[in-house]
């Protein structure tokens, strides 16, 4: 939290009747949508009322959200009834910390909140099976706004975060096994908070920024440069996610905000960023969400100079087509999702979006595939498979199914979701089933809970079934 949490945030709260008013109303450069048939721009739910504001949101292995707010007072949602309630305390403050689930579909949470730039050193497993959290070994300083980062071997890289009011520079190795840390000696590097950090396809982590690297876990640690952004300072509130295998979409931030974003494919023998299109909207503070027909869904944040000024809210969402560099306008959210919002995408193939300074409330966009006819079904589906492994799903859907995706449960807060993940999976049709190849490379799909996803000729999705792999 870089400033008071009694900032302002405003609140769209007018119905505006002609389109010429809304046009002439929006700061400039903003675009809305020319139409509102769902099935083109999607739609919004109307505005939930929560009991806190959701400045970290998970998704569980149980379907349901997580999430908290200032405070060590983590609720749970329930996407399918909307009901909300309580959950176990972890006896400290857990603002401000990082987070990512293990292979078991545990979560693992580190650091915390002492008062700004101050930062704890705890770390803790919260079981979502039995509502319990297990406090671990202490790490080897405070960390506030730190990043966790699943590795290929289930363990977890923790990296950055501020302690007493300087870097916690340090990088270390949470070793699931064996229960202990593992200091990276070699590898101290001052990261901006909430550094953003993927696993690569070659094992090692990228860290996507102005001067990117990549972070060699084993041993003590070693850093190599990858290669420059094209835009310095995306870290500043802009947001990032790895949209396929070892390529990564960085997009807006910096203050003044940008409309522009960059892709990095690090399949390439000499990985360089380069611009892709760009949004209609300049946005810092806002969310990426990768959707499971692999495009990628950007809300909420600001267009405006400052920190984090609700004026240039920006209420329309914006979907990126990777595979023609292009974003479209969606439809708009009623409110200013700015600083400490979030945004998941459920298992129903929607998108949670919430939180907000002062905006202890949630809305929920339904994208566009959702409009465009039955959606297939899943009858079931294993609940755990292999690296490798050929698996069964059965579906009476079987003969129109075009697609298969895959995707890590998210963890997110402060435009940085450190677990979500896509990817394609192979298979073949049978009668009433599919036969479906589980990725073979923990390198690509780290252990843990994904969402698997039907897809029909027409791109719409079933439901999906959440399954652990590893």
């Amino acid at each position: 939290m870089r400033r008071s949490h009694l900032t302002w945030c405003g609140r769209a709260g007018a119905v505006l009747l002609v389109v010429a008013l809304v046009t002439m109303a929006l700061p400039r450069g903003r675009a809305i949508a020319q139409t509102s048939d769902p099935a083109v721009v999607g739609q919004w739910s109307g505005v939930q009322q929560w009991p806190v504001v959701a400045v970290h949101s998970h998704l569980l292995p149980t379907g349901k959200v997580m999430f908290w707010p200032y405070s060590d007072a983590p609720y749970q949602w329930d996407p399918a009834t909307a009901a909300i309630a309580p959950l176990a305390n972890a006896g400290y403050n857990l603002f401000c910390s990082g987070h990512s689930s293990i292979g078991d579909g545990r979560l693992f949470v580190t650091g915390g909140h002492i008062r700004n730039n101050f930062g704890l050193d705890n770390a803790s497993y919260y079981n979502p099976f039995t509502n319990t959290w297990t406090a671990l070994p202490r790490m080897n300083a405070g960390r506030w706004y730190p990043t966790n980062t699943t590795l290929a071997n289930g363990d977890v890289l923790v990296v950055t975060g501020d302690n007493n009011r300087r870097n916690n520079d340090l990088p270390q190795v949470w070793q699931v096994a064996t229960g202990t840390w593992r200091d990276l000696t070699t590898a101290r590097l001052v990261q901006p908070l909430y550094a953003r950090m993927f696993l690569a396809p070659n094992g090692r982590v990228f860290f996507a920024h102005d001067t990117s690297r990549y972070l060699d876990t084993s041993g003590t640690g070693t850093w190599t440069t990858v290669g420059s952004m094209r835009v310095n300072g995306r870290s500043n509130y802009g947001s990032a996610a790895m949209y396929e295998p070892g390529k990564v979409i960085f997009v807006g931030g910096v203050d003044p905000p940008t409309n522009t974003a960059e892709v990095i494919d690090l399949n390439q023998a000499t990985p360089q960023w380069q611009f892709t299109g760009s949004m209609a909207n300049a946005r810092r503070q806002l969310n990426v969400t990768l959707l499971p027909d692999g495009t990628l869904l950007a809300t909420g944040g600001s267009s405006a100079r400052g920190f984090d000024e609700p004026s240039g809210a920006v209420h329309a969402a914006e979907l990126w087509n990777p595979a023609t560099g292009t974003w479209s306008t969606m439809a708009s959210c009623t409110q200013y999702r700015g600083y400490h919002s979030t945004a998941l995408l459920l298992p129903d193939g929607r998108v949670l979006s919430a939180g907000g300074d002062n905006h202890p409330n949630a809305e929920v966009y339904s994208p566009p595939y959702l409009f465009k006819g039955a959606r297939p079904t899943i009858s079931s589906a294993p609940s755990s498979i292999s690296y490798g492994q050929t698996f069964t799903v059965d579906t009476p859907d079987a003969s129109s199914i075009a697609q298969v995706r895959w995707l890590r449960l998210g963890s997110v807060t402060h435009a940085n979701n450190m677990d979500q993940r896509f990817m394609r999976l192979s298979f073949a049709v049978g009668s009433n089933s599919l036969t479906v190849t589980a990725p073979s490379d923990p390198r690509i799909s780290p252990p843990g809970y994904y969402m698997l996803f039907l897809l029909n000729g027409n791109g719409v999705p079933s439901v999906a079934k959440i399954i652990r792999i590893g």
